[in-house]
């Protein structure tokens, strides 16, 4: 594939974890449709001797994997799709405990292999989980782009491979509204049993005109004409399926955070409607969800996105928290250098934070009475991931 006049191969952030993780336990890969489990899958696959790639959505495949068919001498099993067939916790916690030594399992799948809770023997213990997300500058820039440039990129047409690598931009604007005719019309329907079909639709749009501001339930079951708690319930499916995330209120209290209004963002930042503006934040916070993700994933530590806010409304787009206490907050702004006077206000009241004003139209970083003021390009490229 080729962005820019050059090509570029993509090896996956998650590609050496995986790899070495698979001769300790199963691996479970999870993450939004397209966005390059099935590539990564085989791309592992040319680490071994004799792998094999079963889809259950084939209808062989899934010949092949009711009965165990596979080849003896196959030396990694990729399952994929798995958790559509009944009682495949049951299926794949038999698989993993009667295999030969030498034999590996990878399992993907596009919506969060737990939300399936079914009947049956627990996998706890025989798994180690991923998340894939999208590209963010980070990832790319370890293929030799320049930052900026992919920044400009992500802004326009989102972070999934297929539509960020296409030469023409109108590939990546066909490749969008495919997708979405094909999440709606199989994948929730799918997933919920759903076919208020009509309905989703008119929220996807709704949500992708209000990503960044806090969320009304009952804003939005006014406008869909449904109950509040359908809302909920459509909503937690779009998360299910990685087509969207919340971003929470900062609490101590847990359960006190959950019940305030939470803020949304796609996956897909070339979904969203708005101004650069609110593209810019949207792909913030996948950049930072992916990286918190990749922490507690691949290393066991246990990062929370979320936003703050007081009770006089005074609001930081953005914190990280460890162990129920901020690390670090984060203001992002497309062309103000200047840190907001929120920023200002939570520094002065807790000064042990790290506070970031991340700004896209920034070419040299300055810091301002302990607010560090960050061109995003250069600020993005700090991230693991």
């Amino acid at each position: 594939m080729r962005f820019n006049g050059m090509n570029i191969t993509m090896e996956r952030y998650l590609y050496s974890h995986i790899k070495a993780d698979l001769v300790k336990k199963m691996v479970f890969i999870t993450g939004p449709r397209q966005v390059g489990k099935t590539y990564l899958a085989k791309q592992i696959m040319r680490e071994y001797r004799n792998p094999i790639y079963l889809n259950y959505d084939n209808s062989n495949d899934a010949i092949v994997i009711q009965k165990r068919q596979w080849p003896l001498s196959a030396d990694l099993v990729i399952f994929d799709e798995v958790h559509k067939m009944k009682k495949w916790k049951i299926f794949l916690k038999g698989t993993f405990d009667t295999k030969p030594p030498h034999l590996a399992i990878l399992v993907t799948g596009s919506a969060r292999l737990d939300t399936f809770r079914q009947t049956g023997d627990s996998l706890a213990g025989r798994y180690f989980h991923y998340r894939l997300y999208p590209l963010t500058v980070k990832e790319v820039c370890g293929k030799n782009a320049a930052a900026q440039d992919v920044l400009n990129r992500l802004m326009n047409v989102g972070g999934f491979p297929e539509p960020y690598l296409a030469e023409d931009v109108s590939d990546s604007q066909r490749w969008r509204n495919q997708y979405y005719t094909d999440l709606v019309r199989e994948d929730i329907v799918d997933f919920s049993r759903i076919h208020e079909v009509r309905v989703i639709r008119v929220l996807l749009e709704l949500l992708r005109s209000r990503v960044g501001s806090p969320l009304s339930y009952r804003g939005l079951a006014e406008d869909l004409q449904i109950a509040p708690n359908t809302v909920r319930k459509y909503i937690s499916i779009l998360e299910s399926l990685y087509i969207i995330f919340l971003v929470r209120p900062f609490h101590k209290n847990i359960a006190r955070a959950i019940t305030k209004e939470p803020k949304v963002y796609f996956f897909d930042t070339g979904y969203v409607k708005g101004d650069d503006g609110i593209r810019f934040e949207n792909m913030v916070a996948v950049s930072l969800l992916k990286n918190a993700h990749y922490h507690c994933d691949a290393n066991g530590e246990v990062q929370e996105l979320n936003y703050l806010r007081d009770k006089e409304g005074r609001e930081i787009d953005f914190v990280i928290a460890r162990d129920g206490c901020i690390q670090k907050a984060i203001e992002v702004k497309l062309n103000d250098t200047t840190p907001s006077k929120n920023l200002h206000y939570f520094k002065q009241k807790y000064p042990d934070f790290l506070y970031n004003q991340v700004v896209f139209n920034l070419r040299q970083a300055r810091e301002i009475n302990g607010i560090h003021v960050e061109p995003a390009a250069k600020w993005l490229m700090n991230f693991s991931v």
